[in-house]
């Protein structure tokens, strides 16, 4: 629980450990504004990865400025395994408002996006969205790109590209210097690496070409579309599906 609850604070949620790297110039920005950063982790490692994926993201975050007391490995605590997350959006869920409501200022609350690529995203975002709609926190939610297959045939994907039917994309150009830090952040997550061989390619692309970071609104209309035409990313690899996520989506909001 937060323990400086009276500071303007920003608070990071992720599905993943190294999820991070969406967001790491809106970390940066907040730090340097003054502001209070905290961040959340959802689920823990396969196969009994945690604790080093955990050590992992810790070290990035810290060597950030972030306070380790502000860094909270909730998935660990829920027994929420990567890849899960769909399957216990309660309990989740639960943690997520509790967590939320305990900080007095929040300026700004950003969430993996709405875009079909991992299925433990969509159910963060899912619950993120409809638990700050009742905390009267939607207006200060941001989503932020991964990765997603629109207009992509497997096994190729997009990084980092905001789908347009999420809305207007809040771009902050990222300068050259701090380009150079957030690459090198990419090599501290040595048990992902099969992961980063595959990602790192295309997040230096970006860099390189676009060099922003890029935050959209959420809405809760939105929830009731299919992240994109076409297979979603999850789907290709045969994750999970669409029709088991709006099963899962269909059931938390009845409870």
């Amino acid at each position: 629980m937060p323990t400086k609850p009276d500071a303007p604070a920003a608070l990071f949620l992720f599905a993943h450990q190294d999820d991070e790297y969406g967001v790491f110039q809106t970390i940066e920005d907040c730090l340097r504004r003054g502001r209070r950063v905290a961040c959340a982790y959802l689920t823990e490692g396969a196969a009994g990865s945690g604790p080093r994926r955990n050590a992992e993201s810790l070290a990035v975050l810290a060597g950030m400025g972030v306070d380790a007391r502000d860094i909270v490995f909730a998935g660990d605590g829920l027994g929420i395994v990567d890849g899960k997350l769909p399957q216990h959006m309660d309990g989740a869920g639960r943690w997520l408002h509790d967590w939320l409501a305990g900080f007095g200022q929040v300026e700004l609350v950003c969430v993996t996006a709405w875009e079909g690529g991992h299925h433990d995203h969509d159910a963060l975002h899912f619950l993120a969205a409809h638990t700050a709609q009742r905390l009267g926190l939607l207006p200060r939610l941001r989503q932020y790109s991964l990765y997603n297959a629109w207009q992509r045939k497997a096994p190729w994907f997009n990084v980092l590209a905001p789908l347009a039917a999420n809305g207007a994309v809040e771009r902050t150009a990222i300068a050259w210097d701090a380009r150079l830090r957030h690459l090198g952040r990419l090599l501290r997550y040595p048990s992902q690496w099969k992961t980063w061989v595959g990602l790192f390619p295309f997040v230096l692309w970006h860099y390189l070409r676009h060099g922003s970071q890029q935050l959209q609104p959420v809405a809760l209309e939105r929830l009731a579309q299919r992240p994109h035409a076409g297979p979603l990313y999850y789907e290709q690899r045969r994750f999970y599906t669409y029709e088991a996520m709006r099963q899962d989506m269909a059931h938390w909001l009845a409870r």
